[in-house]
């Protein structure tokens, strides 16, 4: 027997993998959520075989969910997301049930699993490398540059957009200044260069992103060198050929 939670904040959607899954015996429903905290939460708690995951849900989307999620489960991503941009599923052990789905495709995609999970069962976990494909495509939700969600040990942070000061890589994370410190954050800096409004954040070296309503002044260091003096205080460089960009973004 294989313990299944499905994540999705539409109950019909929901009703729909309820239904299906009655052919399935040997899968075991044992819990369903309607966001992606209490998804969170659930598979922290009940430890699940397979999830069957929506993308797109208030709060935080289905990306932003496993990012909090030290092992995740087998998924099954079901989604209305296009085919083009589900591309990145294909060279993956995961699959995806695009809206609205037949109970034949359902049944595909859960044969599909037990086949991969019977044969390697170690390859259908999501891997970093698929999910990180996934988590920076660019179809984002329309709300996902309000926010950073961030996971602090056993807590949860909401960090709007418009508190973050400065962003700096470091290493395979990114640092994410605010007002009362900083919170890593396992992504790019293209990630965030992508996401974050570009009329707010301009990313001025290829260390750091900053926002311009934190920017007091630029001055001049060395020969050709400037740098970007923050509210704070903080001393940012910016490189050459940001420069020009940086002055355009201000109305210079």
């Amino acid at each position: 027997m294989k313990n299944v939670i499905i994540i999705d904040d539409e109950p019909l959607a929901r009703a729909i993998v309820k239904e299906y899954l009655k052919d399935f015996p040997e899968l075991n429903l044992i819990a369903e959520c309607g966001d992606g905290f209490e998804g969170v939460k659930k598979i922290a708690e009940l430890k699940p075989d397979l999830i069957f995951l929506d993308i797109q849900m208030p709060k935080i989307n289905g990306f932003e969910m496993l990012e909090l999620i030290n092992e995740a489960p087998s998924i099954i991503f079901t989604t209305a997301f296009d085919e083009y941009a589900l591309k990145a599923f294909e060279t993956s052990a995961l699959d995806y049930l695009l809206k609205p789905f037949t109970r034949d495709r359902f049944k595909a995609a859960i044969e599909k699993w037990n086949a991969i999970e019977k044969s390697t069962p170690d390859k259908i976990k999501a891997s970093e490398e698929s999910m990180s494909i996934l988590s920076e495509m660019e179809h984002k939700q329309p709300d996902e540059h309000l926010r950073v969600v961030i996971k602090d040990g056993s807590e949860i942070k909401i960090v709007p957009t418009v508190d973050i000061h400065y962003i700096e890589a470091y290493d395979d994370y990114v640092k994410i200044f605010v007002k009362d410190g900083y919170h890593l954050k396992k992504k790019t800096m293209n990630y965030f260069e992508k996401v974050l409004p570009s009329n707010q954040f301009v990313r001025i070296h290829r260390s750091y992103i900053i926002n311009i309503n934190e920017l007091t002044k630029i001055e001049s260091f060395e020969k050709n060198s400037y740098l970007a003096i923050l509210r704070s205080g903080k001393r940012v460089p910016i490189s050459r050929t940001a420069y020009g960009p940086l002055k355009e973004s201000l109305g210079v």
